[in-house]
């Protein structure tokens, strides 16, 4: 039997995650690889969210609240919001994919920069609209050429703040005059997923601005900083009336118990948080001095993970480091993506990069 596909979604790449750690070991022979390649949380997921998994583990024979009640309860208190102004999704992916089945019918066009997070492009592109693409300049968001390829028939723009693989910020200021360039049918969705490990003290106050009426809905996870990764679960904050019509086409039970309970837990934990960011911090300096000393351009970065110009065939970079046991993200061209690990897994990257990038055979 041959089943026609839409020749949209036949042309979509499948989204190719970082390699597993245990697939490199079996290929090359090697007893512990080290995955820098996924931008997750290192230092692992929070203490406070570990001990409530058994114990959320008896009601499993149940189904999830549906509504994820506390755990929207708590993040409005920690935002100073209204509950009704949050929504739960399965990772901040899913949500990515309600927001375009909620503003944008086929054909409408969604505003988005590369290179940046794969998801916004085959979203927009599995709805059948139209991913109009707007390069990086200098490695950042250009907002003016974004609010410039604005049409009648735009309904979102995606701007990732810090911008995956980049690393790199969009300030107050800039968001705030691109706010004010939006026409009224335009929603402006600002991807946060690494925004509690930026320091920058010009990083929007993206909640703020929302209240003062700007068409803005953020996106956040619970998968970096907060080490949950594996339970698949992130937040959305909008208007009510946005709220409303993405929960109109969430699944019911989109988030799962052990997520609710453990996200909940781990948004509590101020402790880990900071320690995740002390973490960072020292990881990405040893990543810069490394740099340095090689003469190799890279991005002071604002997220979990660095981006290094090789000025060497990327690819064969990355499949050389996998010898050693290092897995990182090849992005495109001579580019590497690094995710900051744990101390002892940061000095076997910067041992084998050391190896890789004086071999001079690659």
């Amino acid at each position: 039997m041959s089943i026609e596909v839409h020749p949209a979604i036949a042309a979509i790449s499948p989204y190719v995650p970082g390699r597993l750690a245990e697939d490199v070991e079996r290929e090359f022979g090697i007893a512990q690889a080290t995955k820098l390649a996924s931008n997750e949380n290192a230092l692992g997921p929070s203490p406070k969210a570990l001990s409530i998994l058994k114990e959320a583990s008896k009601t499993l024979n149940r189904y999830p609240d549906g509504n994820g009640s506390a755990l929207k309860k708590a993040i409005a208190a920690r935002c100073g919001i209204p509950v009704d102004r949050i929504i739960l999704g399965n990772g901040s992916d899913e949500l990515i994919s309600l927001l375009v089945k909620t503003v944008m019918a086929p054909g409408d066009d969604a505003i988005i920069s590369a290179p940046s997070f794969s998801i916004y492009e085959k979203a927009v592109t599995a709805g059948l609209g139209n991913a109009i693409i707007v390069p990086l300049t200098n490695h950042c968001y250009d907002l003016s050429a974004m609010a410039t390829a604005i049409t009648p028939r735009t309904r979102l723009c995606f701007v990732c703040n810090p911008n995956n693989p980049t690393g790199t910020v969009v300030g107050r200021e800039q968001l705030l005059s691109f706010l004010r360039q939006m026409p009224n049918h335009v929603l402006v969705a600002v991807d946060e997923a690494y925004g509690e490990y930026v320091t920058t003290p010009d990083y929007p106050d993206t909640i703020a601005l929302q209240s003062q009426e700007y068409p803005l809905v953020v996106l956040r996870t619970f998968s970096k900083i907060y080490g949950l990764a594996g339970l698949r679960i992130g937040y959305g904050i909008a208007s009510p009336d946005v709220i409303e019509a993405m929960n109109k086409v969430r699944l019911p039970f989109n988030t799962n118990t052990l997520a609710q309970r453990a996200a909940l837990a781990a948004l509590q934990d101020d402790d880990h948080i900071q320690a995740s960011r002390t973490m960072n911090r020292a990881g990405k300096t040893l990543f810069y001095e490394m740099f340095h000393q090689l003469g190799l351009p890279f991005i002071y970065s604002e997220a979990n993970f660095v981006y290094v110009d090789t000025k060497r065939d990327g690819k064969t970079v990355f499949e050389a480091l996998l010898r050693f046991g290092i897995i990182v993200r090849h992005i495109d061209g001579p580019m590497l993506r690094i995710t900051v690990g744990r101390p002892d897994e940061n000095e076997r990257f910067i041992t084998a990069f050391h190896t890789v990038m004086q071999t001079p055979a690659l």
